[in-house]
């Protein structure tokens, strides 16, 4: 069965996917969200860089343990030999981070002579034009002949001759294979990749021991918090959602979105798990990123940014690409990043709170973040009672959506919170009073007698598994009769063969045909919350069996097959697996 068998390499600047026979599918150069160098992934002639072998080879995948080094090993007899992928990223003698848009392909001989074929084969601005290959002395250039002006340079201790025409080459000795976006001022050699290397591994045995131990499922967590860091943009602090655009939640249908932005609603999870699990500097960097894009007046909040802040991501369709297994529209932006989302101001303040409750910060940082938490809270008196778009990015009618209201809630909620801490005493009896008067609107319209369940928007009968957060933001306690009911309706409705929709009613684009990942999640830590310890549980360990053959997750899963499905790897998903695993006492934070 396909179950994106790919291994992900990355270095907090761009990332990689290989396949597990050694092909690079996709390589966006230099930045996540830059156009695509590789991107078979999405078209067959979308671009690789792979190796062919005779038949007859085994081929096995493998991280070096506690890294983001893929181990590709080819074995056939008396020969064998390894692709060791990586992207070069450890600190300088400042302990700054060197993290080049560079990707090496380290060949190790093992024993035997081995054959190989090299199919180098770029087709850079996602292959909208002609990629033209040259060789010069020192390196084989790939360029754009039309359009938009790209190219980057592949160095190697093999003949050029042999790798641009596809001729076999014998291995007598270990290689490589340096690609960079730019041309390098001195030429590697193998002494430097093997360098590099080291180094390399060094940084990423380094950042795992920072974390706190990680208890019972370690190496799903430990996977798991590299995936998280892999996403992450260096230059700001930015995590993206995934690496990828436009994997299909389901094949040949239309739910195909680029993920190479960072959402706001992720960052108050991503900033909590971070914490939990030791990584304090990696959650003030993104805390600070996110802090850094919010506009202090009347500006709107976006739900998503570039990865540099930017708030334009006007989407456009790239048609001459068929798309994963011809799934059809290839996308780059995201519409959804003007859409009215309610709940993203209770994400923004929870944020807040935790940098004022778990980071000393300076007076004029201070001065800042009350600017904001006072705008947003305008922004929350003025707008509460509108209707949106809710978290699942709805392009059709705005509605009243429970989950976005207890959202806004925990944002006025925590505004009073900040108030207090601040000693901001005039502030604290009128937010109160929108406190209440917003929680008094959600219990009257959110909650539904009929079905005995909070359900997706107001006058709803439908479950929505958004709504099984409710407890985690404080709006309601784990024992209240009305949580454990709606817990309860939401597994029977929405909880089929072990995993979770986010919702059945359609929408926009018809029926969801597959599982959200995280839902699962979510349903798991509520079971656990409300006492059904065992069979959370159980489930728990079914979703880890669902990772690929390196441990690692999509958005979705497809509830008949289990094969994964939706952008890949998904941070959320991720930092999901890592919560539930924390909650579920497999691991508990040093005091």
């Amino acid at each position: 069965m396909d179950n994106y068998n790919y291994g992900v390499i990355g270095n907090s600047k761009s990332a990689a996917l290989i396949s597990d026979t050694g092909s690079i599918e996709w390589l966006c150069f230099p930045d996540f969200d830059s156009s695509s160098e590789f991107a078979k992934i999405l078209d067959d002639n979308g671009g690789e860089f792979a190796i062919s072998v005779d038949q007859g080879y085994s081929i096995t995948q493998s991280y070096h343990p506690n890294t983001n080094i893929l181990r590709t090993r080819f074995e056939k007899g008396d020969d064998k030999f390894e692709f060791i992928d990586f992207m070069p990223c450890y600190k300088t003698e400042n302990n700054k981070i060197f993290n080049p848009p560079d990707l090496i392909r380290f060949v190790r001989l093992v024993s035997g002579s081995p054959k190989i074929k090299i199919i180098y084969n770029p087709k850079l601005n996602y292959a909208l034009g002609e990629t033209k290959l040259e060789i010069d002395n020192e390196y084989i250039k790939s360029y754009t002949l039309s359009g938009v002006y790209e190219s980057i340079f592949l160095y190697s201790n093999f003949p050029y001759e042999k790798i641009i025409n596809e001729e076999e080459i014998l291995l007598k000795s270990d290689g490589y294979f340096y690609m960079s976006y730019n041309e390098k001022l001195k030429v590697p050699t193998l002494d430097d990749v093997n360098l590099s290397l080291q180094r390399t591994e060094v940084y990423w045995l380094d950042w795992v021991e920072k974390g706190l131990g990680f208890g019972n499922f370690r190496e799903e967590i430990v996977r798991s918090a590299l995936v998280l860091r892999l996403l992450t943009y260096e230059k700001t602090g930015a995590v993206i959602a995934a690496i990828t655009t436009s994997l299909p939640e389901t094949i040949g249908e239309v739910r195909n979105w680029d993920y190479r932005f960072s959402w706001i609603r992720d960052s108050g999870m991503i900033v909590r798990v971070l914490r939990y699990i030791g990584y304090h500097s990696e959650a003030q960097n993104f805390l600070n990123f996110i802090i850094n894009i919010i506009p202090t007046k009347d500006e709107k909040i976006q739900i998503m940014y570039g990865i540099r802040g930017e708030k334009d991501l006007t989407e456009h369709i790239l048609d001459h690409l068929d798309g994963y297994k011809n799934s059809k529209p290839v996308r780059i932006g995201n519409a959804a990043y003007f859409q009215k989302q309610h709940d993203i101001v209770g994400v923004l303040m929870d944020v807040i709170l935790q940098d004022f409750e778990n980071y000393q910060i300076s007076q004029d940082r201070s001065e800042e973040l009350w600017t904001i938490v006072r705008s947003v809270m305008h922004k929350i008196e003025k707008h509460w009672q509108g209707a949106d778009k809710g978290i699942w990015e709805i392009r059709g009618e705005e509605k009243h959506f429970v989950f976005s209201k207890v959202l806004t809630w925990a944002g006025a909620d925590r505004g009073v919170k900040i108030a207090r801490l601040l000693k901001k005493e005039k502030y604290i009896k009128p937010w109160l009073e929108i406190c209440d008067a917003i929680k008094a609107d959600i219990m009257k319209n959110g909650w539904n007698e009929e079905v005995q369940a909070f359900t997706q928007y107001y006058g709803s009968k439908n479950m929505d598994a958004a709504n099984l957060l409710i407890e985690s933001y404080g709006f309601i306690d784990a024992d209240d009769p009305k949580y454990v009911s709606t817990v309860k309706k939401t597994k029977e409705e929405l909880l089929h063969d072990g995993l979770m929709y986010r919702y059945k009613n359609e929408d926009d684009f018809g029926l969801p045909s597959s599982s959200f990942t995280i839902c699962t999640f979510w349903m798991i830590q509520s079971l656990y919350k409300i006492g059904e310890k065992e069979e959370a549980l159980k489930y728990f360990n079914e979703i880890l069996g669902y990772t690929n053959h390196l441990g690692l997750l999509s958005e979705d899963i497809d509830f008949k097959t289990k094969r994964l499905l939706g952008n890949f790897p998904q941070g959320y998903s991720h930092l999901a697996l890592m919560e539930t695993a924390y909650i579920l006492n497999v691991h508990k934070p040093q005091k």
